[in-house]
């Protein structure tokens, strides 16, 4: 069982993990705003070569897929907060055999709900 200690690193690892999230999605959010504001300038009146068309196209493919990446990521770590806010005593404990994660996984991993050995099954199994 992970003392207070770590349960306040582990807070904290997860509020960073989350701050850094929100920031990454908000630029996403400014560049997509950005490109639509770009779409109704002057210039947008004169067509762009195919293969631009596709490059832009592509790249906001990647940049969507990048938001949908981290949108997941955040709900993980959403999802940790949670359970560490409403049950404290038994945040750490792996979601299936009920054995310790461990302190050293949930500083490098912190919404971790898996052991290792868990973890490396259902990796296994896939």
């Amino acid at each position: 069982m992970l003392n207070k200690k770590q349960l306040a690193h582990v807070e904290k690892r997860l509020l960073q993990e989350r701050s850094r999230a929100l920031r990454s999605l908000g630029l996403w959010d400014e560049m997509a705003k950005a490109d639509r504001e770009s779409g109704d300038s002057d210039l947008s009146a004169y067509t762009d070569h195919m293969a631009d068309q596709g490059t832009e196209a592509m790249e906001r493919e990647k940049a969507a897929l990048f938001a949908t990446k981290e949108g997941r990521y955040l709900y993980r770590i959403e999802e940790a907060l949670r359970r560490l806010y409403n049950d404290p005593k038994n945040f750490g404990k792996c979601h299936t055999c009920g054995a310790e994660v461990g302190f050293e996984r949930l500083d490098a991993l912190p919404h971790a709900r898996y052991c290792i050995d868990c973890k490396r099954k259902e990796e296994s199994a896939a």
